[in-house]
């Protein structure tokens, strides 16, 4: 008989790419990863990996095997998550991936709001426990949309929270459900001393010349930034990269640079750095939030689901 564990290490071979991706993914050692797939070819009578360089394809058996996997995977998932769980106690381990600004602005209110629905929590005058509610554990992980995406269809996520700029559309594969949650406005950022900082509202073509902060290239909000200036035929002139957007504040605060800097999750802006709108077309993300078709009806889900809209809403208020 075919062990469910064995399938579940060959699906993830399949979805990694590799068996040491796989491991990373299932957190596992690769030689527990492999010694399951060893397992699968002796109860199913087949080879399902075969040695290709340094690494491993999967063979034409092995590739069928994996999509019947997939199947009874995401049928089990579906059975515990709706069938053997009781809609009125939201249990168990619940990993959620979300943007950075969406784990300050949403999902640190959400989790707050779930600690104070636990009976361990504390009352108004001290700590609560963070993530727990009554029998519900929440992991959270910080991640760009695209690396959530990938998280939750392959299992390794239950619940992404995601952005999509208009300009930068945002993939969903097949098996999974997205919800819009709200929409989120990016403002650029200006030294107070700017020529610019006394406008209401800016364009595109108000800032050709400008000097540029941005995340990465390649991240969705560096290509959003790079839209901007499309229409125009012009490339901003990026003189600074970096990940986290306190730094881009900080920049904009000194006066070296000038950046597109989201709403939702921004801290108070310090002294000497001004918001303002980009027209013209506006600068806006959806954000939504995405999980496994097999998960529709998971009260662990539904329950998170449902907080984070009322944080949202809060938002928008």
């Amino acid at each position: 008989m075919i062990e469910i564990a064995a399938l579940r290490a060959l699906v993830a071979v399949e979805q990694q790419g590799s068996v040491v991706a796989a491991s990373e993914a299932m957190g596992f050692s690769p030689s527990a990863v492999s010694q399951q797939i060893k397992k699968l070819e002796k109860q199913s009578g087949v080879t399902v990996l075969e040695r290709h360089g340094r690494g491993v394809l999967l063979t034409d058996r092995g590739m069928a095997l994996a999509e019947y996997g997939r199947r009874i995977l995401g049928e089990l998932e579906e059975l515990q998550s709706t069938l053997l769980a009781d809609p009125a106690k939201p249990s168990g381990v619940l990993r959620l991936v979300a943007f950075s600004t969406a784990c300050r602005g949403l999902v640190g209110p959400m989790l707050a709001r779930v600690a104070a629905s636990s009976p361990s929590g504390r009352g108004g005058d001290g700590p609560r426990r963070g993530g727990d509610g009554p029998g519900l554990e929440i992991r959270v992980v910080a991640e760009d949309p695209r690396e959530a995406v990938q998280a939750v269809a392959s299992g390794e996520s239950d619940l992404g929270v995601v952005h999509n700029w208009h300009s930068v559309p945002l993939v969903i594969p097949e098996n999974m459900v997205h919800e819009d949650l709200c929409m989120d406005t990016a403002d650029v950022l200006l030294n107070a001393d700017h020529p610019l900082a006394g406008r209401t509202a800016v364009e595109p073509s108000d800032l050709v010349d400008e000097s540029w902060i941005s995340t990465p290239a390649g991240a969705i909000c560096n290509e959003a930034l790079l839209a901007i200036l499309a229409g125009l035929g012009r490339v901003p002139d990026i003189r600074i990269y970096d990940p986290d957007f306190s730094t881009h504040i900080a920049m904009v605060q000194m006066g070296v640079a000038v950046a597109l800097v989201p709403r939702l999750g921004r801290p108070e802006l310090p002294a000497g750095v001004v918001a303002v709108p980009v027209v013209n077309p506006m600068q806006q993300r959806q954000v939504g939030i995405v999980y496994r078709k097999t998960m529709t009806a998971s009260p662990s889900i539904r329950h998170v689901v449902r907080l984070l809209r009322e944080v949202a809403a809060g938002l928008d208020a």
